[in-house]
C-alpha cells in the first residue's frame, strides 16, 4: 500500500523544473569506467593521513579538511570494525604540509552507545571550531550537532548544542562542509529528525555556533525516516545564486539540486541534474577566481570510483573534469559492516594554492589529493 501511495503523491508532483546548471555531452567516457577518459593536472599528489593496521581503527569515514593558522586538519570519524557502530568516534590529525600527518588523537569524549560522527570545521581565522554530530540511541532516528572551540587547534572546549534564532539545539545533524557568501552568510544543511530530513540553514553568526535558520525547501516525495535528497553540499554561481547538490536515494545515480537566489533562505523543490553520481556524498564549492566546483564519483553506477574534479566557470555548464584518483577502486583489507571498494565521501578546501580534496579510500585509509590551482583557471 505504501508504494502505491508513493507512486500517487510521484504522479501528483508539479512538472519539475530546469536544473539549475548542466553538463557538458560526453565529458565523461563511460567506455572507459577506470578513468573515463581523463587525466589528472599535472602536480597533482595524494598523501595518506592514516592507513589501518594491527591494533589501529579498521573503519574510518567522512574526511573533512580545514586550514587554521598555517596548519591544515583533518577529522573523520572511526570505529573499530563497523560503519553506525555504537563505538563510532571522531579524530583528528594536523600537519604543516599536507604530507606528514600527526597521529590521530580523538576530537571529543566517547559516548557509550551514542554514536558521534564528523560535523565538519568553521573558522573565523582566530578560532577553530569542530562540529561533532551526537546520534539517538536508535541512530535511524537522527540526532543532533554539538560544537567545540579552539584557539590553538590542540586545546579544545566543552561541547556545546548547535543553537537555533531561538537559542535551541537544532534537532538535526549538521552537514560537513558550510561555505559562507561574501556579506559573512553562512550556509549547509541540516538533516533534520526525526531520521534524516535533508534541509537548508543558514546563520549570520561568524562563528557558526549560534542563530541558525532554516532555510525554505520542498523535499521531494520519499518514504520512511529519510529524504530522497542526502548529504547536500553548494557552490554560488556567477549570477549570485547559490546551487545545493545532493546524493539521490532512488538511485537515479544522477545528483539532485536545488537553487536559492535570495541568500539561502528560499529554496527550490530539488531537481534531477545531467551530473552522474555513485549516489554518495560529495563536495561543492567555489575556487578563488569564482569558478564552481564538484567532487565525486561519477560513474553513473554505484561505483566509487574513479574520483573526479569537475569544473564550471559560471556554475552553469560544467564543462571541465580532471581525474583525481583512478580505478580500479581499493579494496578492504579487513571485514566490517558496509564495507566496500572505492573512494568514499570526499569533502575539499582551498589552502596554500592548491584544492585539498580528503575521502576514505575502502573506508579503511584517510587520503588526502592535492590539485594545484594554477592549472585549474
Amino acid at each position: 500500500m505504501k508504494g502505491v501511495l508513493f507512486a500517487a503523491a510521484l504522479l501528483l508532483t508539479p512538472a519539475l523544473a530546469d536544473p539549475p546548471f548542466t553538463v557538458a555531452p560526453n565529458l565523461f567516457a563511460t567506455a572507459r569506467p577506470d578513468d573515463l577518459g581523463l587525466k589528472p593536472e599535472p602536480g597533482t599528489q595524494t598523501f595518506t593521513i592514516f592507513r589501518a593496521g594491527e591494533g589501529t581503527d579498521h573503519y574510518v569515514n567522512g574526511v573533512v579538511l580545514i586550514g587554521f593558522k598555517g596548519k591544515l586538519y583533518a577529522q573523520w570519524q572511526a570505529s573499530a570494525k563497523d560503519e553506525d557502530a555504537p563505538d563510532t568516534h571522531v579524530v583528528y590529525s594536523v600537519c604543516v604540509d599536507g604530507e606528514h600527518w600527526s597521529v590521530s588523537k580523538p576530537l571529543v569524549s566517547s559516548s557509550p552507545g551514542r554514536m558521534k560522527t564528523s560535523g565538519g570545521w568553521w573558522t573565523d581565522g582566530k578560532t577553530l571550531i569542530a562540529y561533532v554530530n551526537v546520534w539517538n540511541p536508535d541512530f535511524r532516528t537522527g540526532g543532533t550537532a554539538q560544537f567545540v572551540t579552539s584557539k590553538d587547534g590542540a586545546h579544545w572546549s566543552k561541547p556545546h548544542a548547535v543553537t537555533d534564532t531561538h537559542g535551541r539545539p537544532v534537532q538535526g545533524v549538521i552537514e560537513q562542509d558550510p561555505h559562507t557568501l561574501p556579506d559573512g552568510r553562512i550556509v549547509t544543511a541540516f538533516h533534520l529528525q526525526p531520521g534524516l530530513i535533508a534541509t537548508p540553514f543558514f546563520t549570520d553568526d561568524p562563528l557558526g555556533l549560534i542563530g541558525w535558520t532554516r532555510g525554505q525547501m520542498t523535499n521531494l516525495p520519499h518514504q520512511g525516516l529519510e529524504s530522497r535528497e542526502l548529504e547536500p553540499s553548494w557552490f554560488r554561481r556567477a549570477d549570485g545564486c547559490l546551487v545545493m547538490v545532493f546524493r539521490d536515494q532512488e538511485n537515479s545515480f544522477r545528483q539532485l539540486a536545488s537553487q536559492s537566489c535570495d541568500r539561502g533562505t528560499t529554496w527550490t523543490t530539488p531537481v534531477l541534474t545531467a551530473m552522474p553520481d555513485a549516489r554518495a556524498k560529495q563536495s561543492a564549492g567555489n575556487l578563488p577566481d569564482g569558478a564552481a566546483f564538484l567532487v565525486n564519483a561519477p560513474s553513473g553506477a554505484k561505483r566509487r570510483s574513479p574520483l573526479v574534479l569537475t569544473l564550471s566557470n559560471d556554475g552553469a555548464v560544467f564543462d571541465r573534469a580532471v581525474l583525481l584518483r583512478a580505478g580500479p577502486p581499493p579494496e578492504p583489507r579487513y571485514s566490517g559492516l558496509y564495507k566496500r571498494p572505492g573512494y568514499h565521501y570526499p569533502k575539499s578546501v582551498v589552502w596554500k594554492g592548491a584544492l585539498w580534496v580528503g575521502y576514505a579510500a575502502a573506508k579503511e585509509d584517510v587520503a588526502v589529493t592535492r590539485v594545484p590551482l594554477t592549472g585549474l583557471h
